[in-house]
């Protein structure tokens, strides 16, 4: 074990002979990256050896705080206390006794002295904050009736009780309610039964354990892994850095963690990692990794919105994981583990997900699996599980493709999965794209009539490029237009108003990695530089490669959660070095070159001891640019840059680029934005109305998908029909525009025929409240496994069918208990049932399944909900709804 660190000690003496000083690598208004440093403002990272670096770094987060709170209560965690946009507002001013306290509220009401305006000062670090709040009409209700009504006509059942909570826009509070309930920070207490509930916080919190570490030096031994010796002493710091925290995220079972503050493997994290990096550097711990996300010979989806799979529906990126290990490999028998685990999981995934008018896949958007972060508010798990949304739409297309080489090595047809990655290609082209911003738009959302979301999605842009989905000349769009701003690529643009930084205004340096790796693909120099700024950048005043920061400042203290050592993020910035400045490509027959370096960042690269199948390289890099002038292996020219997979043992590979080709390509820098607020629309008789949205200039009318009217006032009347319309609404400017509101649907009362579920299946003895009828069915793994509806309709026609139902299993936004059934309509399957989860053991809490479109018979029909094989959900053991009622509309 002394001789790599005695090679160490020489590279390190080697290091300090010629560190370079005040080269100027890039430099924006925001910071500049030296060949030793990063200088922000008042602050510097400097590298003082290969393996030590210090950082002068302090978040500016509890700097000039506000003094101006705006917040509301919670019944159960939710945003249920007064209309969307209505909030308690006040303008907060110590006590002598240094204590802010409020005068007491009344549960949904307004109070007198609260302030809209007139702040004008800042608040101390851990300022005691006092809220006391008057709920006893609450508990009266809860008493009385066995129920509270809110503002909007829901019924909150005195069994589903579990408390009042907080949120708002000053640290500690959030406007998370999505995580709210059951955080016994944020709840309200009432210690002596009176009514009045209180609670005291400390605003502008400020703990120094919370800040990054002044210095980082090497920690553990890294030497198994590949040196790395360049031109540059900052990226050499922060490649040993990145390799420092991979052996720091290493189990004892032999899986990599997420992260510092994420113990345990999630199934897009490890994948996305092993795709970046540690398939070639660590193929062995990434194949452990994977196959701790399978159970029954298919693919885990990780705990999500509405109980998981099928809402969130991006698990096949371990797919895209699992091949390339394959390729780095060449292990024929992990190619026979992985081949059936991936066909299982595709076909429930074709079955359940596909979209078979469009082609398009459902479900939830790769990696931004936070409700609220990037969907407007009113969407829930059922709306999120009808959207179609780019990056999951692109990892299906690459599974698929995949999965159809994977079966041509295997001797089996690939028909199949070719064309089905060719219909979700051709979908996500002419469903996805907008021609007028230049990149794909996030996803498809609504209701029964799907509309396009213009917004950026950054990682769902650049898989369209590394997969091949857009052509060369829509890639080279994408990367000119796609909005970028001071410290990278924000993961959608613009940004949602009155949402905290996480996903939304928050940049992820994975994302800027697979951003950069896009960008070295298409030849984007420009975008390349600028995202490696920003990636080198928080690295090094972090000194850690952190989970996050906020889009607007680069920060990382303001962001909902945050981590150090996020896995994802140091596999990135070891990507840079392999798949950016070597350009590594690894293929089914062998390992291809096609390097991409900076002018500013040096004329020399060297990795040794990169093992690679049955071979060990030394490869050498010399000159900048992106077009190779030789290539040398074993001192021998070749024409094409490529190592064949065959050969074994020790090899040498040199390098020589030669300059780039490309000359000023524009990049979509632009300052942060955030869109209008999304108009909240209700029906009052034939007539929509809306709360005015500040700075909109106009109001897009759309029925059924479609514009109908452009008018400035906030009402609009309709006419009823006989089939059933959908309205929205969206709020536009010259420049910007909102999220469209959530659809109303509207149809004459006659057209409406609802059917009871306990007429057709065994009733349930739970008590619940709040069903209609007389009763209502429990579905479950023994209970109803299939019901047969009869239903009689008037004319031919399509109908849109949806269920009533309450899934008390888990709480709306993690778990894996989601209810699936399937529908058939007159023995020809119509398509999948969801009843995402709607609340912890809340099982008296009734919303709507998604609707499903069916061609049903003048007279009687039979409709079938049944429990097939493929609707197992990722528990396993618990599917289960309780089924009230199900709905018929015609459509046409």
């Amino acid at each position: 074990m002394k001789q790599p660190f005695i090679n160490l000690a020489i590279l390190i003496m080697a290091f300090a002979c010629q560190l370079p000083s005040e080269k100027v690598i890039y430099q924006s208004e925001a910071f500049t990256i030296e060949a030793d440093r990063v200088v922000q403002g008042e602050y510097t990272a400097k590298v003082l050896s290969p393996t030590h670096m210090a950082s002068d770094y302090q978040s500016p987060a509890n700097d000039n705080f506000p003094n101006f709170i705006e917040f509301k209560l919670a019944i159960n965690g939710k945003d249920n206390e007064m209309p969307m946009g209505v909030n308690h507002t006040f303008v907060l001013n110590a006590r002598d006794d240094g204590m802010i306290q409020l005068p007491q509220l009344i549960f949904g009401e307004k109070h007198a002295d609260e302030q809209a305006d007139g702040a004008d000062g800042s608040i101390a670090a851990n300022m005691p904050f006092k809220v006391k709040v008057d709920c006893r009409k609450v508990m009266k209700s809860f008493e009385e009736n066995g129920y509270f009504e809110t503002f909007d006509g829901d019924k909150i059942y005195k069994d589903d009780f579990k408390g009042f909570y907080i949120a708002g826009n000053l640290s500690p509070l959030s406007w998370d309610f999505d995580n709210l309930a059951g955080r016994t920070d944020k709840e309200l207490t009432d210690t002596d039964g009176d009514g009045i509930y209180e609670i005291t916080l400390a605003l502008n919190p400020f703990n120094p354990e919370d800040f990054t570490a002044k210095a980082w030096t090497l920690k553990n031994d890294i030497s198994n892994y590949p040196q790395l010796q360049s031109a540059i002493p900052l990226i050499d710091a922060l490649y040993n850095l990145s390799l420092d925290e991979t052996v720091m995220n290493k189990e004892a079972d032999g899986t990599f963690r997420t992260g510092e503050a994420w113990p345990g493997v999630w199934t897009r994290d490890i994948s996305y990692s092993i795709l970046l990096a540690y398939a070639y550097l660590d193929p062995e711990m990434a194949k452990t990794s994977l196959m701790h996300k399978v159970q029954n010979q298919r693919i885990i989806q990780d705990t999500g919105t509405g109980g998981a799979w099928p809402v969130s529906s991006d698990r096949t990126t371990w797919a895209v994981a699992a091949w390339e290990i394959y390729k780095v490999t060449g292990d024929q028998q992990w190619l026979d583990t992985i081949y059936p685990i991936i066909m299982n999981s595709v076909e429930d995934d074709l079955k359940t997900l596909k979209d078979e008018k469009n082609d398009l896949i459902k479900g939830e958007s790769s990696f931004l699996d936070w409700r609220k972060q990037t969907y407007p508010v009113w969407m829930n798990g059922v709306d999120i599980f009808e959207s179609r949304t780019l990056g999951t739409n692109a990892v299906h297309y690459q599974t698929y493709s995949i999965l159809a080489e994977i079966s041509e090595l295997m001797g089996k047809s690939s028909q199949r999965y070719q064309q089905e990655a060719l219909k979700v290609k051709r979908a996500i082209n002419e469903w996805l794209w907008v021609e007028e911003a230049g990149y794909y738009g996030q996803y498809l959302y609504g209701r029964q009539h799907l509309m396009l979301s213009p917004r950026s999605e950054a990682l769902g842009e650049a898989h369209t490029i590394l997969f091949g989905i857009a052509d060369a000349s829509r890639a080279q769009t994408i990367v000119n237009n796609t909005p970028i701003v001071n410290y990278g690529i924000p993961c959608i643009y613009p940004q949602i108003p009155g949402i905290p930084p996480y996903h939304n205004n928050g940049i992820w340096p994975f994302v800027q990695a697979y951003w950069n790796w896009a960008c070295a693909k298409t030849k984007h120099m420009d975008g390349l530089e600028h995202g490696l700024a920003g990636l080198y950048r928080s690295a090094a005043l972090f000194l850690t490669n952190k989970e996050n920061m906020v889009a607007d400042n680069g920060d990382f203290r303001d962001t909902e959660v945050n981590s150090n050592r996020q896995l994802w993020s140091v596999a990135g910035n070891l990507a840079m070095v392999y798949r950016v400045f070597l350009g590594m490509d690894f293929q089914v027959e062998g390992l291809h070159f096609d390097p991409m370096i900076p002018e500013n960042y040096g004329d020399h690269l060297a990795i040794s001891n990169f093992k690679y199948r049955d071979m060990v390289l030394d490869i050498e890099v010399t000159g900048t640019g992106d077009q190779v002038k030789t290539f040398l292996l074993d001192g021998k020219s070749v024409s094409d840059p490529f190592i064949d997979g065959s050969l074994a043992g020790k090899h040498t590979v040199k390098i020589v680029l030669q300059g780039s080709k490309t000359i000023d390509q524009p990049v979509a820098m632009l300052p942060n934005k955030f869109s209008l607020e999304t108009p909240i629309v209700k029906r009052h008789h034939n007539t929509l109305v809306w709360n005015p949205v500040t700075d909109a200039t106009l109001y897009l009318v759309y029925k059924n998908g479609k514009e109908v009217a452009q008018i400035s006032d906030t009402e609009y009347v309709f006419e009823l029909s006989n089939l059933l319309t959908e309205y929205t609404v969206k709020a536009v400017n010259d420049s910007n525009y909102s999220f469209i509101s959530e659809p109303v649907s509207v149809i004459q009362p006659k057209q409406i025929s609802s059917v009871q579920a306990e007429q057709f299946g065994k009733v349930s003895k739970l008590d619940c409240k709040g069903y209609n009828g007389t009763g209502f069915i429990e579905l479950s793994h023994d209970d109803n496994r299939k019901v047969k509806f009869r239903v009689s309709v008037p004319q031919t026609g399509s109908y849109f069918i949806d269920f009533r139902y309450s899934n008390g299993s888990g709480p709306d936004n993690t778990d894996n208990k989601c209810a699936i059934r399937s529908l058939y309509a007159n023995k020809t399957f119509a398509g999948v049932v969801v009843m995402p989860q709607r609340g912890k053991d809340e099982w008296s809490n009734w919303g709507w399944s998604n609707g499903i479109s069916v061609d049903l018979l003048k007279g009687e029909n039979e409709l079938l909900l049944s429990f097939e094989h493929f609707n197992a959900n990722m528990n396993g053991a618990v599917n289960r709804a309780m089924l009230d009622q199900m709905r018929i509309r015609r459509v046409n």
